[in-house]
């Protein structure tokens, strides 16, 4: 077995239920599939079967035995064939390529979400000068949709987010927010790169460069206080744009998990891991056993490093800053808890 040609959006369009997605995602989704070919002859399903997959027969005949003495040949290319392979298939008597055959594997997830966004979009995009976000793949590609904030959320949310979302240009040199204001928006990067810098000493300290699918702004609005850092626009782009209010109902809820002290503990016997988000200065001072030291201005830079199959709880002084670090990683797919309270709860001493 070995893979073939590069597929394109207009060979894609041909399956069922392919065709329903935008210009847009088939593209996507083209360079994300897996072209398979197998001899004549071979068992296409020995080694990868069908689950988690969707497979569909482009070309070449498939002779299947089924228990009882059943056979079915099936025809890549008729209109069966457009559309997925039942995955009764792989617990057939046995499976053979009568001439060499061509098939397509997408996975199951991934095609899931990709129909789900494109049909909550084309819905929100009926409104009267709405945008079209079935053509937004920089904000909401397939990486994103499966791994990062929006995976988590339940389809009410995404359908009521695309509707709330403020779509808006910004040119290069451009502040979108400044360190020391209150925090009023959740900001989503469409298009373009931008910075953000904190002030230290009178100058400006780099922090980070966002690029397209990137989020910034939600700190303040987790932790309801003020913009911490400024961001400004290193190219032309495009943002989207969501009010506090919808932050909190929309995505805040949703992904930001809190735990007790006890649950925390639990959790902690059980393999997760403390993270403080406090200065390196508090850190030494009363850390807990065991617990790593990253600080919320320092978080985004450790998106990647950080390992993704491990479970977080993250906590602070007093739980605003923990809060916010949590929300973050939570984000970016991580599997984050904040300490409710922090380490001093209001009454304690």
């Amino acid at each position: 077995m070995g893979e073939t040609k590069t597929l394109t959006p207009e060979r894609l369009r041909a399956f069922a239920p392919l065709g329903a997605l935008s210009d847009e995602r088939l593209r996507e989704l083209a360079a994300l599939c897996r072209v398979e070919t197998v001899p004549r002859g071979g068992d296409p399903f020995r080694l990868h079967g069908l689950g988690g997959q969707v497979v569909y027969l482009v070309a070449g005949e498939l002779k299947v035995s089924h228990a009882g003495g059943l056979v079915e040949v099936l025809v890549g290319g008729c209109d069966a064939a457009l559309r997925p392979l039942p995955n009764e298939l792989a617990q057939a008597v046995a499976v053979r390529a009568i001439t060499a055959v061509e098939l397509i594997r997408i996975d199951e997830h991934l095609l899931d979400i990709m129909l789900t966004w494109d049909q909550l979009s084309a819905q929100a995009s009926d409104a009267a000068e709405a945008t079209d976000w079935r053509t937004l793949t920089g904000a909401f590609r397939a990486e994103i949709l499966t791994s990062g904030a929006f995976a988590q959320l339940p389809p009410s949310n995404i359908d009521a987010l695309l509707r709330r979302f403020e779509r808006i240009s910004v040119k290069a040199g451009e502040v979108v927010l400044r360190e020391g204001d209150e925090g009023d928006y959740y900001y989503l990067i469409e298009s373009g790169r931008c910075e953000v810098t904190r002030r230290v000493g009178g100058a400006a300290l780099p922090l980070a460069e966002l690029k397209a699918g990137d989020a910034f702004g939600e700190e303040a609005l987790v932790a309801d206080g003020q913009r911490n850092a400024t961001v400004t626009m290193r190219t032309k782009g495009v943002l989207l744009r969501l009010g506090k209010q919808d932050f909190i109902e929309l995505l805040r809820e949703p992904l930001l998990k809190r735990v007790s002290r006890a649950e925390a503990e639990r959790r902690v016997a059980a393999g997760a891991v403390w993270l403080d988000v406090r200065f390196p200065a508090e850190f030494q001072h009363d850390r807990l056993p065991g617990a790593i030291n990253i600080p919320l201005n320092e978080i985004r830079n450790a998106i990647g490093p950080l390992a993704a199959d491990t479970e977080y709880i993250v906590y602070c002084q007093s739980g605003r800053r923990s809060s916010a670090a949590a929300f973050i990683l939570s984000q970016h797919g991580y599997h984050a808890y904040w300490l409710e309270g922090g380490l001093r709860p209001p009454g304690n001493s």
